[in-house]
């Protein structure tokens, strides 16, 4: 008869690679971050099969449209593993899914998020859940709960991954979107903190393959190391966009990820008119002419790839621009009018970008 049983005893959780009691203190160590990314909406707390969030608050709205949007934080990740830095990676998390929200108009009201780990460490996963906590306070919303896998044999030790997915709520009627824009609306960006969390494969591939530069390299462009760049968190523009549209008139946001400006700008652009962005309205960050000189990598790849300084645009009505600018300066968000919407006539494209950055 063959052996059922390997010597030295039965298999076990642990002995494949899951460690159940390591998961129970990250529970307990993040929950302190947790309690204070809430909302008087939620109910219960963390631990709980699914997070409760009172949906009578919908009451309030004539028709009630619920928006859910989902995302990652690409190969970020691997900047934050290599520097063994994790508190950050989830103000990018919260960044690329409620601005994903807010573009429609939608407040944010809650996310869950969903953390893959190789092996957990307990205080590596609490700092990921307290950047994304904090991140949830930037944008307003509450994190009613997540889920942290162990997958020993898959990813190594190190090595993790971060999503998430948020639900926000809009008046139907104060849907924003493309059928709202109209010619002679203008275009507000809002400028990025950096790279945000797109590109970093392009980006990571100039920069370590190619330039072979290492994170605690001294870069005079940035003023700080190469890490401390390119770990920069996302920019949350959720609860400027939402101040815009209670004291402007806007049209539509477009939330500048990956693809680049135009490639964004143009999901929001109907099929019969067109936007202009002039290049020569802002200076982008050292870092996007680093990443272009390092690789050699021409100006339209980039312009694709990476967000180029502006990290949220708005269109506006020619009459709201003042206030719009006026109320972004007030939150400390620098913004300025980069362009125009006009008649698309016979060009076959729904965005140009025009013109030279300014140095």
């Amino acid at each position: 008869m063959p052996e059922t049983s390997p010597v030295g005893g039965g298999a076990s959780y642990a002995a494949a690679g899951v460690d159940i009691e390591a998961g129970d203190r990250a529970v307990e160590l993040m929950k302190e971050w947790v309690k204070k990314a809430t909302r008087p909406e939620v109910v219960g707390g963390l631990g709980g099969f699914a997070g409760l969030f009172d949906a009578s608050v919908l009451k309030r709205y004539d028709r009630p449209l619920l928006a859910s949007a989902t995302d990652g934080v690409g190969t970020k990740v691997d900047i934050a593993r290599r520097l063994g830095v994790y508190d950050t990676i989830g103000h990018d998390l919260v960044g690329m899914v409620v601005d994903d929200l807010v573009v429609c108009g939608a407040e944010p009201l809650f996310m869950t998020d969903y953390i893959c780990v190789g092996k957990v460490y307990p205080e590596r996963v609490a700092a990921i859940v307290k950047g994304i906590a904090e991140g949830c306070v930037l944008a307003g919303c509450a994190l009613v709960g997540g889920e942290t896998a162990e997958h020993p044999g898959l990813l190594g030790a190190d090595d993790f991954d971060v999503a998430g997915a948020g639900t926000g709520v809009v008046e139907a009627d104060r849907l924003l979107g493309a059928e709202r824009i109209r010619p002679g609306d203008v275009a507000i960006a809002m400028e990025s903190s950096g790279l945000h969390s797109n590109g970093y494969s392009l980006v990571r591939h100039v920069l370590f393959d190619r330039a072979g530069w290492s994170l605690d390299r001294e870069v005079a462009e940035f003023g700080r190391t190469l890490g401390e760049e390119l770990l920069e968190p996302t920019k949350i523009y959720a609860l400027d966009c939402l101040a815009l549209t209670r004291t402007a008139q806007v049209h539509a946001y477009s939330h500048i990820t990956g693809g680049g400006l135009a490639n964004n700008l143009a999901r929001v652009i109907p099929d019969a008119l067109h936007a202009t962005i002039d290049r020569s309205t802002w200076t982008p960050d050292p870092v996007f002419d680093v990443v272009g000189r390092a690789g050699a990598v021409e100006r339209a790849e980039l312009e694709k790839t990476l967000n180029m300084g502006v990290g949220m645009i708005a269109i506006v009505p020619q009459e709201s621009v003042d206030v719009a600018l006026t109320t972004l300066a007030d939150r400390g968000v620098d913004a300025w009018v980069a362009g125009e919407i006009t008649e698309r006539g016979d060009r076959a494209e729904a965005v140009t970008l025009t013109g030279d950055y300014a140095s």
